[in-house]
Formats: C-alpha cells, sequence, structure tokens
C-alpha cells in the first residue's frame, strides 16, 4: 500500500483514484455548463411608454424650436427646424404652417418643444410661448439643455 505499514492499520482499502477522477469530471462539466450573468449592456431604465420607437421614425412627433444667442451680433437667433427666423413674425407664420400639417395629419395634439440657449434672455422664450398660446399651441415642453 502506499504509505507504507501493515494491512492491520487499514482494514478497508480504498482507492481513491477513481474517485478523484469523478469529481474532476463533475467540476469540467459544472464550469462548463455554467452561465455567468452579464451585467454589461443592460440598463434600468424607466422611459414613457407612449413615446420612442414607432410613428415617430416615420414622422416628425414635435414642433421643435430652438433659441440661440448670436455673441458676435447680440441678438436671439430663432431656429424652427432647418429654417432660421429673422424675427417673431417669420416664426408665427413656420408654427401657424406646422400646426396646420399636424392637424391635417389628425395629430393637433403634437407638443412644441422649445429649447431655449442659457444665454438667451427670458423675454425671448416668453415671447415664444405667447406665441405658441397665441395659435393655441396648449401641449408647450421645454428640452434639457446641454450641461454648463
Amino acid at each position: 500500500m502506499a504509505g507504507g505499514g501493515d494491512s492491520s492499520e487499514n482494514p478497508v482499502a480504498i482507492n481513491v483514484v477513481p474517485m478523484v477522477d469523478v469529481i474532476f469530471c463533475l467540476c469540467v462539466f459544472f464550469m462548463c455548463s455554467m452561465k455567468f450573468k452579464q451585467v454589461e449592456g443592460k440598463f434600468d431604465a424607466w422611459l414613457p411608454k407612449d413615446k420612442g420607437f414607432g410613428e415617430q421614425v416615420r414622422k416628425p412627433a414635435e414642433i421643435r424650436i430652438a433659441l440661440y444667442w448670436d455673441a458676435t451680433r447680440g441678438v436671439v437667433r430663432r431656429q424652427f427646424g432647418s429654417r432660421i427666423a429673422d424675427d417673431d413674425g417669420e416664426l408665427e407664420s413656420l408654427l401657424r404652417g406646422a400646426r396646420d400639417d399636424f392637424s391635417a395629419q389628425n395629430r393637433a395634439d403634437a407638443p412644441v418643444v422649445l429649447d431655449a440657449d442659457g444665454r438667451v434672455p427670458w423675454k425671448d422664450v416668453v415671447g415664444v410661448l405667447n406665441i405658441c398660446k397665441k395659435l393655441e399651441m396648449e401641449h408647450i415642453e421645454f428640452a434639457l439643455g446641454k450641461p454648463n
């Protein structure tokens, strides 16, 4: 026997080699079949259910107005989509056309999203709000600007 000694000290002879082989095979089996939990790429998000993919991909779902401060001229630049309005009258005519287009698509409740730069004076922001109220656009939202 391994380790020496006589057989009277160890009356039951156990061959541990097959038992080690079985345990090794079980360890390999469980290591290969184990699935690791993937935490990367999964985020808990509580997003609104009524906004997102769907109709927004095909049609614009909002009327977006951007107000920027032009430091070189010292004036507010109004942008509706890709068009730049020089004054409130031009912006009002653009908004009226957009409202009519959304009404023709049976989406008169489309929100107006106002994205104003932090340097824009409040009187200009309120002026755009007054134009929206004048055109009976009731759903007005403010976009979150970039952090300073």
